[in-house]
Order: structure tokens, then C-alpha cells, then sequence
């Protein structure tokens, strides 16, 4: 089996599902996050575009129930020992298969958690799933379940999330001596997903952002490429990627003479990451890291120009996002613990004066101080 940790580590994180599930009185658990079925049994696949779910028992047992076409998949990079496929059909409904699946193991009237909240359960499927199991058994949404026992990354997930930064720099090595009027964002962006590959990396679980100009305001990827201007602003949001565990940074370049207001919005932004950086620690909470972001920026004048979340927990991570659902925004209680990779950027996008600047980068919390992955500091760049 191609797995990439420890028979021991996997059986680390059954435990802890299975008492967390103990804890919430369910009986079993439907995992329908790819990123759940990877952490708990190594289990990789694009197949979750389709309907697949992965059967916990409270007592461990475990069964997956997914398509043929991911069956030899399932086998070769995980350690699930009992597959089982549905048959694709014309009006196939593969929820009266996992209905007949729930009741060999004995779950009848049993209080089943579900992973909804997810990228691999289409709303078709929820309402599917809604209708077989009405009156199966009591359903309950458990879709932050796995997600919160993830945040914690152990000392094995650590080194890849290590090994994601340090590709996540690469790119950066790559990508700085192609910025320059004249150059093309075509082969930045080819420079720099090489350089993830060429050290051993993963395809990314979004796509790299990549926009100068007007489009270097855009927090989103676009299609269509452009040749950088003599002056000019160029995006660039990216993430290392090792075993599918992401490290991301984010920065503005500038392309000739920087403005006053690229630097005002550079000072700010850096300001604002150093602040952070002081309570991205245990005791203090997501929300705290928002409030931050938020007092600086707002005391600066610069509200209508940021953005309502400054950051978010970073793992291992499947298409369509590589974003946890854990983020820094207002009021967010999720405490902050040691041991999590978390990203922190500054957005800033003046639309009055058509001037962008981002600064981000992750970062792995300890008992005190966070420690910054990234080997570049938080320096303006301008080329």
C-alpha cells in the first residue's frame, strides 16, 4: 500500500475519532470529506466528485462504499480493509446501497453522524441520503468533526507541511527573476507550479492566483495571460504542496516605480502581520487574529479596502480549496493550539486608486511564539 505514515499514526487517529464519536453518543459516522477519508486510513482520490462514503463504527470497524473505477485506488493508498461498490445505472441511487450497507452492520435506529459540510456532498446527494435514511435511523450533521481533530498536526504531518513551505519558496526562487517588464505571466505561472513539481510536490487544491494590472485586485484565479508594463502590479497567491499538505504565501509585486500608495498599503499590511504575530498563540482564539487585522487596518482608514477574514488553518487539503473551514474572521471562538499550520494574509485592494498589496505566508504555532515557514521575510518586493 502507498501510504505516506505509519501503520501506528493511523491507528492514533481511529482512536481519537472513535472517542470523539463516544463522546458525541454516534453510533457510526459517514465521511463524505475526502480530507477525512485521506487523514484517517490514507485513502487518495478524485473519485468524491462521485458518490462515495467511508462507514465508521463507533467500535473502529470501517467500510467504504465508492464506484468501481476507485476500487484498486482504495486498495493500493489506503488501509481499508472492506470495499464495497455500487454499480453505476441509469436512475442509479447508490444511498439505497450505503441504506442495505447500514443495516448489515447492525445500525438500524442508531444515532449516525454526517459529513455534509463538504465538497464531496453534492445537495442531490444530501436529499437523496435524507430520503433513504428518514426514518433508518437519527441523523446528525457532524460535518466539523474530523475537520477539528485535523487542526492539530501531528509531528509525521508536520514534516510534510515543512516540506510544503520550503516548495512554496521554491516557486517564489522561481517565479522573481521572470517579473519584469515585458515578462509573461504564462511563464511565471509555469515557472513556479514546475518548481512545486520538480521538488516532489502535489497539483495544488486550487489554482494558483496569478493577476497584474486592473487584475491584480483579484483574489480569485482567472483565465486569459497577460505581459507585465513597464509599471505595474502583479498578484501572485500560491501554496507548496507535499503529500496534499499545503503551505501558502501571497504577495503583490511591483513592476517599476512603486506609488505612495503602495507603500502606505505595504506598511500597513506588514504592520498589521507583525500584530499578529504576537497573538497567533495559545489563549487567544481565531477571532482575536481577526480583531487584530481589523483595529489596525480600520484605524488606518483602510475598511472598505480590506477584507472580512485575514486568514485560515492550512492542511491537507482536495479540489476544489485548499482553505480549511476553520478561518480568522469576527467572533470565530476555535481557540488556538500548538502544532497548527496556519496562513495569515493581508488583502488590501483600493479600487478608488486601482492599487493592490498583499502580504501572507504560514505559519506553525508553538507553546509561545509562531514560527514562520517561509524562509523569505516580509520585505516589499518591487522589481
Amino acid at each position: 500500500m502507498a501510504l505516506h505514515f505509519s501503520d501506528d499514526e493511523y491507528a492514533l487517529r481511529l482512536q481519537k475519532l472513535t472517542a470523539t464519536m463516544r463522546e458525541e453518543k454516534l453510533d457510526a459516522m459517514l465521511l463524505f470529506a475526502q480530507e477525512s477519508m485521506y487523514w484517517l486510513t490514507g485513502y487518495d482520490t478524485f473519485g468524491y466528485c462521485f458518490f462515495q462514503t467511508l462507514v465508521v463504527k463507533a467500535d473502529g470497524e470501517m467500510v467504504l462504499l465508492t464506484r468501481s473505477a476507485d476500487l484498486r485506488q482504495a486498495r493500493h493508498t489506503s488501509n481499508i480493509r472492506r470495499i464495497e461498490v455500487w454499480v453505476d445505472r441509469v436512475n442509479a441511487d447508490p444511498t439505497m446501497d450505503l441504506k442495505n450497507l447500514l443495516s448489515e452492520l447492525d445500525l438500524l435506529g442508531a444515532r449516525i453522524g454526517v459529513e455534509y459540510d463538504t465538497h464531496g456532498m453534492t445537495g442531490r446527494v444530501a436529499r437523496l441520503l435524507d430520503h433513504q435514511l428518514a426514518t433508518f435511523g437519527e441523523m446528525v450533521d457532524a460535518s466539523l468533526l474530523v475537520g477539528r481533530l485535523r487542526l492539530i498536526k501531528s509531528p509525521a504531518e508536520i514534516t510534510f507541511v515543512e516540506k510544503a513551505a520550503a516548495l512554496a519558496d521554491d516557486a517564489l526562487d522561481a517565479a522573481l527573476p521572470l517579473i519584469r517588464p515585458g515578462g509573461s505571466e504564462a511563464e511565471i505561472l509555469a515557472a513556479m507550479q514546475g518548481a512545486v513539481f520538480a521538488g516532489g510536490g502535489d497539483y495544488p487544491a486550487n489554482e494558483f492566483i496569478i493577476g497584474s494590472g486592473a487584475d491584480a485586485l483579484l483574489c480569485r484565479y482567472k483565465a486569459g495571460r497577460r505581459t507585465l508594463d513597464d509599471n505595474d502590479q502583479l498578484t501572485l497567491e500560491w501554496a507548496g504542496v507535499a503529500a496534499h499538505y499545503h503551505a501558502a504565501m501571497m504577495r503583490t509585486v511591483v513592476i517599476g516605480a512603486p506609488t505612495n500608495r503602495h507603500r502606505e498599503l505595504y506598511s500597513a499590511a506588514r504592520e498589521t502581520i507583525q500584530a499578529i504575530e504576537m497573538v497567533l498563540r495559545p489563549g487567544n482564539n481565531f477571532g482575536t487574529v481577526f480583531d487584530v487585522h481589523a483595529k489596525i487596518m480600520d484605524e488606518r482608514g483602510l475598511t472598505r479596502h480590506r477584507l472580512n477574514a485575514c486568514g485560515y488553518a492550512l492542511g491537507a487539503r482536495f479540489s476544489p480549496s485548499w482553505m480549511e473551514s476553520q478561518m480568522f474572521h469576527a467572533g470565530n471562538p476555535q481557540p488556538i493550539e500548538a502544532d497548527m499550520s496556519l496562513f495569515v494574509h493581508m488583502i488590501i485592494m483600493d479600487s478608488d486608486s486601482g492599487t493592490a498589496m498583499t502580504l501572507g505566508q504560514t505559519y506553525l504555532t508553538t507553546d509561545g511564539a509562531p514560527r514562520a515557514l517561509s524562509r523569505y521575510g516580509l520585505d516589499f518586493i518591487e522589481v
